[in-house]
């Protein structure tokens, strides 16, 4: 009796941990579509967006080049904006991104961090120098202007040498590829590469390169969110299809097992009220 007591309270957990994982995965369903559509619409416009400023980078004149174009830190420093989640039960994807940041070779740096799963990580390996919520929704542009704000201030200043960005590529809904990617200074074009040579602009390069150069870090920021979002969103909803399967199977299972003794404890007084009337009969 006992034992059918405790395999029916745990029954009842499993169910209660089944409808828990089958509804986030329906809200990391309904919020996919979206993140999806959203990375993968703008990814085509900032991949042009950072050839053209390679393209154009590269023909400007070295005494005439924008800040962001070349480093004035004395040493090699870099700035890591580590990109992660603000909730957990996304399968691998907090530990993998740790795992790709602790991999990167790096001598004292700085960090931003956008998403509280990797704040504490982070913390232990390097001075955390802003840190950010994430969020649970489609990011927005405006969480782009902080972050900017924090990289000119080390960047222009000359504390970092560089800027990378550390986040989870949305490949499709089963695989998300932690990325390093450098974001500053701006890799330019070789002149075996460069193209136009002799293309006349207006206005000048000089004069629509800084604002171009400002858009483009704005651009490449948002896009590494909307990507980390999608990534996010993807990873929970198959980690919580595979937790629902799970806990179905053991249902499945205990039930079985429940059924098993339930027919034991039946067949056992069947046998003790006939063995009783045989008894008395004699």
């Amino acid at each position: 009796m006992a034992n059918m007591l405790l395999i029916n309270r745990r029954i009842n957990t499993a169910k209660n941990v089944s409808k828990t994982t089958r509804a986030l995965q329906m809200i990391s369903t309904s919020k996919l579509k979206r993140a999806q559509n959203a990375a993968l619409s703008s990814r085509e416009y900032v991949e042009k967006l950072t050839m053209l400023v390679m393209n154009l980078s590269s023909k400007v004149e070295k005494e005439n080049r924008h800040p962001y174009m070349h480093s004035i830190a004395p040493k090699d420093k870099d700035l890591f904006i580590i990109i992660a989640p603000d909730k957990g039960l996304c399968g691998g994807l907090v530990s993998n991104l740790i795992r790709t940041v602790y991999a990167v070779d790096k001598e004292s740096p700085f960090y931003i961090v956008v998403g509280k799963k990797a704040e504490k990580s982070v913390a232990k390996i390097g001075e955390v120098v802003a840190s950010f919520q994430f969020g649970t929704t489609l990011p927005t542009f405006d969480m782009v202007f902080p972050i900017a704000k924090i990289i000119d201030e080390y960047y222009l200043s000359g504390k970092v040498s560089r800027v990378k960005i550390v986040f989870s590529h949305f490949n499709n809904v089963f695989t998300q590829t932690p990325t390093v990617h450098n974001i500053l200074p701006v890799k330019m074009e070789t002149e075996e590469k460069s193209t136009d040579k002799y293309s006349l602009f207006e206005p000048k390069i000089e004069k629509m390169l800084p604002d171009l150069l400002k858009h483009y870090l704005e651009m490449v920021l948002y896009q590494n969110l909307l990507e980390n979002f999608a990534s996010e969103q993807g990873a929970r909803m198959v980690s919580m299809k595979s937790a629902t399967d799970n806990a179905n199977e053991i249902i499945s299972y205990l039930k079985l097992e429940y059924n098993k003794l339930r027919q034991e404890k039946i067949t056992n007084e069947i046998l003790d009220i006939g063995s009783a009337a045989f008894i008395s009969h004699e």
